[in-house]
């Protein structure tokens, strides 16, 4: 009588665990791929060398075709004033960063730093790095 061995190695091997991996990784790098900037403004930015330590409380920028944006939301001149007060009000020490075309007439810039001025708000003018 001889004896068998029940145990077998299988040499088939299952892909369906490595393709369920590789899908959740593509579905995870697409996604987070579009949270970079989303809505960002395409801004051909002055080069500098210096960089400053405030960290802004909002953002404007002014576009190539003169249109004005508080954060991502287009607003008009006139109205800049009130929407700045609105969204940080009247507190000492805010910073507000100002992303500026570089081809933009440096009269839509003063007119900017104007509302800051009368608003005592601190203006930091975003450059891009040499």
């Amino acid at each position: 009588m001889s004896i068998k061995t029940r145990n077998k190695v299988s040499v088939a091997f299952s892909m369906s665990s490595m393709t369920d991996l590789v899908f959740l990784l593509l579905i995870f790098f697409m996604i987070t791929s579009t949270l970079v900037h989303p809505t960002a403004l395409k801004l051909l930015l002055p080069q500098s060398n210096n960089q400053t330590a405030g960290k802004p409380n909002t953002t404007v920028s002014i576009t190539p075709d003169l249109q004005y944006y508080v954060e991502n939301n287009k607003v008009e001149l006139e109205n800049m004033e009130q929407i700045l007060i609105e969204k940080i009000g009247n507190n000492q020490d805010i910073y507000i960063s100002l992303y500026v075309d570089k081809t933009v007439p440096i009269d839509y810039v003063v007119k900017v730093m104007n509302i800051a001025k009368k608003n005592n708000y601190k203006l930091v003018l975003a450059t891009s790095p040499n």
